[in-house]
C-alpha cells in the first residue's frame, strides 16, 4: 500500500529506486572517574590537533568533490574547535568533576547542541548539527578510532553517545540494476555526508535535520536529490527494499507507489531528461544574445583532472584554473618542473581554447604547512595571495618560469589575486618581464602572446580600475571575495550569512564601474565568482558589459540557454 511522506526538497531531481536504511550503531560514552586530570586535558588537546588536521583533509576533498559551498562547511568546524566557550566548557568537566575527557566533550556536545536546538532562528538551530559532528570527531580520536573523510563519528541527541559510521562496508547491491539505493537515514553529519559515494546514491532521505543544515547544503553541491526532516516515525514506517520516488523538488515521497504514481513520477522524470537533453543540443551553439551580443562561457576548474568535465560541458576555455591546489596537495613547493608538466597538460588538452592559470592564492582559509603561515587574528585581511608572492619572490618566480615555458603549449592568461594597489601590479609587471628576459638570455622559449589579467576582489581594485585598466589586458571579478571586502562580512562565518548579500547594489555597482574602466582602455572583463553562474544576474551582467562568464563546468549550457533567450536591444527594454 502506498504511503506519502513529506519533507523539505534540498537538490530539485528526482528518483526512483528501492530504499537502503541507514541505522547507526550507538555505543555509549563511558564516564570514567580520573585522578590526573592535566593529563586528559593533554589528551584533548591533542585530539583537537588530529581533529584539525582530518578537518583541513576534508576540506581539500570535498573541495574536489562539492565545491566551494560545501567545502566551507568544514573550515567553519575548525572554528569550532578554536572557540573558547567550547573548549572552556570540556576543561571546565574534566577539573571539576574528575572525568576522562571523551565523557567531558561528549557531555559538552550535548550542552551546547541543546543551546543552538532551542534557538529560534533555524539557521542557528541547524548549527546543532555540527557540534555533534565536530564532537563525535573527537570522541571517536580519543577512542583510537580513525575518523578520516570516509569514517566520520557523530554524538546522538543525548550527547553521550558516539556513533561510528563508515558507509564503506555498506552493501549497496542488490536494491537497482546500477547497485544503487536511495539511502534513508534518522540524520547524517556534514561528515558523513561528504562520505557519500554518488555513484552508490540515488537519493537521500532524512527524517531530521533542515535545509538550512549543513549536510542540506553538501546534498545540494553533490547534486544528490535529497529531502530532510521528513519526520521521526519516517524510519519505523518502512522497509528496507521498498520502492520509493523521491522528489527534491516538492519535498514528497511516496513509498511502495501505485500504477498511477508511477506514470505521474515517469511523465515528470522524461520532462526533466527532455529540458536536459535540450540544454545538451546548445553543445557547439554560439553563447549569442537575440540581438547579437556575444559572450565568452568558460569554466572554473581547480585540479587537471576537471578538464574532462569543461570538454564535456562544452566550455570556451577555462576562465579560472586555481593554480593554488598544486601547493595544496603537496607536502612541499611544487617544484618548476612539477608545475611546468602540470600546466603544459592543461594547455594541451584544450587544444588552443584559452586557459587563464591565477597564480597562487594560499592563505586566509587555504593552507599548507611547508608554507609556515604565521596565525593571524585576521587571516583573509592577512598574508595571503600575491602579498605571499610578492614577499617571498623566490616562490613566484617558480610559478612564473614554469607558466611562461608552458605558454608555447597553448592559449595561455595568467591571472593575479587580490590586487590592491598600482604599485602591486607594477612590481608584479617587473618580475615577469625578469623572467622573460632570463629566458631570452637562456634561449627558452616562450610565448610573447600571454594576456595578463587581474582579479577584481577587493573594493579598492574595483575603485582605482580606470588606473589599473591600461597596465592589464583584463579583469576577473572575484564575486565571493569582493562581497565579503564590501559588505564587512566574513564568508566562512555561517553566523553571518544573512547580512552577506550577493546581489546588494554596492556589490554590482562596483563591477558596473570596473566594466567601464576595463572598456575604456581596451581591456576586457569577466566574472569568475559564483555570480556568474547566477542566472537571474546574466541580463544585468551583459548589460553591464561583462565579456565573460566563467562558472562550475556543469553550469556552462545552463548559462548559455539564458544568455541566447536574452534580448538586449533597446526595443526590449
Amino acid at each position: 500500500m502506498i504511503q506519502r511522506f513529506r519533507g523539505k526538497g534540498v537538490y530539485n531531481a528526482m528518483a526512483l529506486g528501492r530504499i537502503l536504511l541507514f541505522r547507526k550503531d550507538n555505543t555509549a560514552v563511558e564516564r570514567v572517574s580520573v585522578t590526573d586530570t592535566v593529563r586528559e586535558r593533554e589528551r584533548f588537546e591533542k585530539a583537537k590537533a588530529q581533529a584539525a588536521r582530518q578537518l583541513e583533509e576534508l576540506y581539500h576533498e570535498t573541495l574536489r568533490k562539492a565545491g566551494e559551498d560545501g567545502a566551507a562547511i568544514f573550515r567553519a568546524q575548525q572554528m569550532m574547535l578554536a572557540d573558547e566557550d567550547y573548549n572552556d566548557s570540556v576543561y571546565r568537566i574534566i577539573e571539576d568533576q574528575g572525568v576522562n575527557a571523551e565523557y567531558a566533550t561528549a557531555v559538552t556536545a550535548d550542552n551546547f547542541a541543546e543551546m543552538f536546538s532551542a534557538m529560534d532562528d533555524e539557521y542557528m538551530m541547524a548549527r546543532a548539527a555540527d557540534v555533534r559532528d565536530v564532537s563525535g570527531r573527537l570522541v571517536g580520536i580519543l577512542r583510537g578510532k580513525s575518523c578520516t573523510g570516509t569514517d566520520s563519528t557523530g554524538t546522538d541527541s543525548t550527547g553521550t553517545d558516539s556513533t561510528g559510521t563508515d558507509f564503506t562496508g555498506t552493501d549497496f547491491t542488490g536494491t537497482d540494476s546500477r547497485g544503487k539505493v536511495i539511502l534513508c537515514v534518522a540524520d547524517l553529519t556534514p561528515s558523513e555526508t561528504a562520505a557519500l559515494d554518488g555513484d552508490k546514491i540515488l537519493a537521500l532521505v532524512t527524517a531530521f535535520g533542515s535545509v538550512n543544515s549543513h549536510t542540506a547544503i553538501l546534498a545540494r553541491s553533490m547534486n544528490i536529490p535529497a529531502v530532510i526532516g521528513v519526520g521521526g516515525k519516517f524510519m519505523d514506517a518502512v522497509r528496507n527494499g521498498d520502492e520509493a520516488i523521491v522528489d527534491g523538488g516538492t519535498g514528497e515521497i511516496f513509498v511502495n507507489p501505485d500504477e498511477e504514481t508511477r506514470a505521474k513520477f515517469l511523465e515528470k522524470q522524461r520532462g526533466d531528461t527532455e529540458k536536459k537533453r535540450l540544454l545538451q543540443e546548445l553543445k557547439g551553439k554560439e553563447n549569442v544574445t537575440l540581438d547579437g551580443r556575444k559572450i565568452k562561457i568558460n569554466a572554473n576548474i581547480g585540479s587537471v583532472s576537471d578538464i574532462d568535465r569543461v570538454l564535456a560541458n562544452d566550455a570556451d576555455g577555462i576562465g579560472l584554473f586555481r593554480s593554488e591546489f598544486l601547493y595544496l596537495e603537496s607536502s612541499d613547493y611544487p617544484t618548476e618542473e612539477q608545475q611546468f608538466t602540470a600546466y603544459r597538460k592543461i594547455l594541451e588538452s584544450m587544444e588552443g581554447k584559452k586557459v587563464i592559470i591565477r597564480t597562487l592564492d594560499i592563505g586566509a582559509d587555504k593552507k599548507a604547512d611547508y608554507f609556515n603561515l604565521k596565525e593571524e587574528r585576521n587571516p583573509a585581511l592577512g598574508f595571503r595571495a600575491i602579498r605571499i608572492c610578492l614577499m617571498r619572490p623566490e616562490i613566484f618566480k617558480t610559478q612564473l618560469r614554469a607558466l611562461y615555458r608552458a605558454s608555447v603549449f597553448g592559449n595561455l592568461g595568467i591571472m593575479f589575486p587580490m590586487i590592491t594597489s598600482v604599485s602591486e601590479l607594477e612590481r608584479i609587471l617587473e618580475i615577469c618581464t625578469e623572467v622573460k628576459e632570463e629566458f631570452r638570455k637562456l634561449g627558452i622559449a616562450f610565448s610573447e602572446n600571454v594576456e595578463i589579467g587581474i582579479m577584481i576582489e577587493t573594493p579598492a581594485a574595483a575603485i582605482i580600475s580606470d588606473r589599473l585598466a591600461p597596465m592589464v589586458d583584463f579583469f576577473s571579478v572575484g564575486t565571493n571575495d569582493l562581497t565579503q571586502y564590501t559588505l564587512a562580512c566574513d564568508r566562512q562565518n555561517p553566523d553571518i550569512e544573512q547580512f552577506a548579500d550577493t546581489h546588494h547594489e554596492a556589490v554590482l555597482r562596483l563591477i558596473e564601474m570596473s566594466a567601464k574602466s576595463a572598456h575604456r582602455y581596451g581591456a576586457w572583463i569577466g566574472i569568475c565568482g559564483e555570480l556568474g553562474a547566477d542566472t537571474t544576474l546574466t541580463e544585468t551582467f551583459l548589460r553591464m558589459g561583462i565579456d565573460e562568464l566563467s562558472v562550475s563546468p556543469s553550469f556552462v549550457l545552463k548559462v548559455r540557454d539564458a544568455v541566447r533567450r536574452l534580448d538586449l536591444s533597446e526595443s526590449a527594454r
